[in-house]
């Protein structure tokens, strides 16, 4: 299958610009196309730091940030995974447990709500107590509006 690139922002509605009749306001059906952007990680065997999630265009807004357990980490002790930016390494999902399947949605502050006039590069760090496991699988993923500037 075939793929297209196109540097967006994407909207979709049928109703651009009219004058409402709600408390004066206009009234538009346009909405932001949410972005996606997905990773498998390493999280078997030794630590592995700084795995590129995501590159997040700059103006927009980050809607959710997800890590996905599929098959569980057998370290004999700990094995977390934190998703975070390089100044901030948790400032998503701070040391999610990998051990047991399940999914982890992020927490958003203002970081999220803004990403500012940069780009933002997002990672995630998988930390094994021991370093000694060898299964596991999980998929990080970030949604995000493109060019959906709230600051």
């Amino acid at each position: 299958m075939g793929t297209t690139t196109f540097s967006g922002p994407i909207k979709a509605g049928t109703i651009y610009n009219t004058t409402g009749t709600t408390i004066g306001t206009d009234v538009t059906n346009i909405g932001q196309v949410v972005m996606a952007q997905s990773v498998v990680l390493d999280i078997i065997g030794a630590d592995a730091l700084n795995q590129r999630v995501a590159i997040v265009p700059a103006n927009s807004q980050i809607v959710d940030v997800i890590l996905n357990v599929t098959t569980v980490n057998n370290d004999s002790s700990t094995a977390t995974v934190s998703i975070g930016t390089s100044a901030d390494d948790n400032a998503f999902i701070s040391l999610a447990n990998v051990k047991t399947l399940g999914t982890t949605h992020g927490t958003l502050d203002t970081e999220a709500t803004d990403v500012g006039t940069t780009d933002m590069e997002v990672f995630a760090d998988f930390v094994a107590g021991t370093e000694d496991g060898s299964t596991g699988a999980a998929t990080a993923t970030v949604l995000y509006m493109q060019n959906n500037n709230l600051s």
